[in-house]
């Protein structure tokens, strides 16, 4: 293509310079004729010359000149639109980013559902604590090695035995409600019973968490279906594009179905953790 429009200007000045030269006049055309370089007889002269044929040839000039240009822009359009190479499908890199939006959606919501304090020892529940120590805030999972002893039962067992105070104090002032013990250099957390408000405002979390996600979801359809949309070949362009409208139905389907998947899982795992919580 850079080859095609270099000449293409190399063109365009030999021939805009012929053109300044001769003035679009029959006067300096005959000037032209009348000189030595002239390709016509010395004996011809400007009188001899027939205004037709001036005209004539100053046509043929410009002709000569937009034959050029269209041949230069038909060179580009095939080193743009026809090379092979330069054709490219998309849509697995479309259906690929859709799938990790909607997998970072469902992951998110996993994190969500192991915050909730359920009857059930889950070491999950204390992953969002914050402690203090020193100025300094960490997470507690960062801190400690949370295990379940039973199901009624955690453990805290901190990185440096210095910090169990700060432990238990973040653990106390979170909102689950527990009340850890100190065991040496260890704390034993017991998980009480819930209570039945308990367990209704912990099932509007889930179904307001299964909403938020299933939201997200769909964010990434419309996304990728935009993306296709935008990605369909013009006219001109359908000959050597790489991506059809057959293959863009097809995309959209294949998206339409990883989204009732997700939002499948999303609304099993909410349900699962409903029945944790009821059950407990």
């Amino acid at each position: 293509m850079a080859i095609s429009i270099r000449r293409a200007l190399a063109s365009y000045r030999s021939i805009s310079g012929a053109l300044r030269a001769t003035n679009f006049t029959a006067d300096c055309f005959s000037s032209l004729v009348g000189s030595n370089s002239s390709p016509f007889p010395h004996s011809v002269t400007t009188e001899t010359i027939p205004c037709s044929l001036q005209t004539d040839y100053l046509l043929e000039i410009r002709r000569g000149f937009a034959k050029g240009r269209r041949q230069a822009r038909e060179e580009v359009d095939d080193d743009d639109y026809g090379n092979p190479a330069a054709a490219v499908n998309i849509g697995p890199s479309i259906k690929a980013a859709a799938v990790s939006q909607m997998e970072a959606a469902i992951d998110a919501l996993s994190r969500e559902l192991a915050k909730l304090r359920t009857g059930r020892a889950s070491a999950g529940i204390l992953d969002h604590i914050i402690v203090e120590s020193g100025g300094v805030k960490t997470p507690l999972c960062r801190m400690a090695v949370i295990s379940v002893l039973d199901p009624k039962t955690l453990s805290v067992t901190p990185y440096d035995p210095n910090t169990v105070k700060e432990l238990d104090k973040a653990i106390v002032s979170s909102p689950l409600g527990l009340n850890p013990q100190v065991d040496n250099q260890r704390l034993i957390v017991p998980i009480p019973p819930l209570t039945k408000e308990h367990v209704q405002a912990v099932c509007k979390v889930v179904a307001k968490s299964s909403e938020d996600v299933k939201q997200s979801v769909r964010r990434a359809r419309q996304k990728a279906l935009d993306t296709i949309k935008k990605s369909l070949p013009k006219k001109k362009d359908k000959a050597a594009s790489a991506f059809s409208e057959d293959d863009a139905k097809r995309l959209e389907k294949e998206i339409d179905d990883l989204t009732k998947k997700f939002i499948k899982s999303a609304e099993d795992m909410c349900k699962s953790k409903e029945k944790e919580i009821t059950s407990s």
